[in-house]
């Protein structure tokens, strides 16, 4: 009897059979499968999961993009110019050699852009001036890497990407540093931006400062150019003929010549100034008095002798507000 009713125990009923076993097939493995939910709630779940599928990758590529590790296309139409220029302008002959290597092997270097602060929908250039340009005379998109930036990070990665391809001349290289200044950047975003030290910035800010805007672009980047040469033109311009250097520079000869033959022309001319004559200076003494007295046509000049009266001149520096009231009184008496 109890062997009877283990045995009726075990064996399931017919209709247990058919409610867990597929009719056409038998179950693999011992593997049960679950009941088919309703058509209507299943297609509602799968247009769900596509849904939220889509709005994770979305999300994904706009992290990407934020964090600039994702390559995009762009039209170059809705590409701007950074705000501030580091180039003097781009050399003709460099860019359709940049053409033709694009045109043949396609853009390598991606760009890096940032959406434009102001403008919705249109970028604004870290990087990549050249590679733009290229892009838009051969009329293709243009790869890039959209990057949120700050102007200061914006400066920071246009200047050392130029930098570490030393495609820059050192006159540019100025001429970005100086532009940063006028703009308010500080001195440490400055040289992060140009990988200098504050000794060679200062001597860059005193090219800017010693040769005018206006000869800098007659002259071009002058690529062949470096700190020296430009700090002795800087010296030898004060006094010069600016504006005849500029116009010969300007000249149709001129403007065939390369830009490094266009500084050597403007040196030439700077050096070749001639010094207006000075007045000879007419000396004179007080018998008594250890002071010599230089006259010219526009003043003169007091000369004290320190051995044989030390401290004398301090003495007369200090009477002379004294000296000029009695000198005023006397005139107008």
């Amino acid at each position: 009897m109890a062997r009877k009713n283990l045995i009726e125990i075990s064996a399931p009923s017919p209709a247990r059979v058919e409610s867990i076993a597929p009719r056409d097939n038998r179950p693999i493995a011992g593997f049960v499968p679950q009941e088919r939910v309703g058509a209507p709630v299943g297609g509602i779940t799968k247009t769900l999961g596509n849904i939220t599928e889509k709005m994770e990758r979305a999300s994904e590529l706009e992290r990407q993009l934020a964090a600039g590790q994702t390559i995009v296309e762009l039209d170059p139409g809705l590409i701007e110019a950074s705000f501030v220029s580091d180039r003097l302008a781009i050399d003709a002959a460099e860019l359709a050699e940049l053409v033709e290597q694009i045109r043949e092997h396609g853009q390598q270097v991606p760009i890096l852009v940032r959406p434009h602060p102001e403008t919705k929908g249109r970028y604004q250039v870290a990087y990549g001036h050249r590679r733009l340009a290229a892009a838009k005379e051969i009329g293709i998109r243009v790869r890039a890497v959209v990057r949120d930036l700050t102007d200061g990070q914006l400066v920071v990665s246009q200047g050392q990407e130029n930098s570490a391809r030393t495609n820059l001349s050192y006159i540019e290289r100025a001429l970005f540093a100086w532009r940063l200044e006028e703009r308010g950047f500080g001195r440490d975003t400055i040289m992060a931006a140009l990988s200098v030290d504050k000794a060679a910035l200062s001597r860059m800010l005193i090219v800017m400062r010693q040769v005018p805007l206006e000869l800098i672009n007659a002259i071009g980047a002058a690529p062949d150019i470096g700190r020296r040469r430009w700090l002795e033109l800087g010296e030898w311009l004060e006094g010069a003929d600016i504006g005849k250097i500029i116009a010969e520079l300007s000249a149709d000869d001129a403007r065939k010549i390369s830009s490094d033959e266009r500084f050597h022309q403007a040196f030439a001319l700077a050096t070749k100034k001639t010094a207006a004559p000075r007045p000879a200076a007419v000396k004179s003494e007080v018998s008594g008095v250890p002071v010599m007295i230089k006259k010219t046509a526009s003043g003169a000049t007091f000369v004290f002798d320190g051995k044989i009266a030390p401290g004398f001149d301090q003495f007369v520096q200090e009477r002379l507000q004294g000296l000029f009231q009695e000198f005023k009184k006397h005139r107008g008496a």
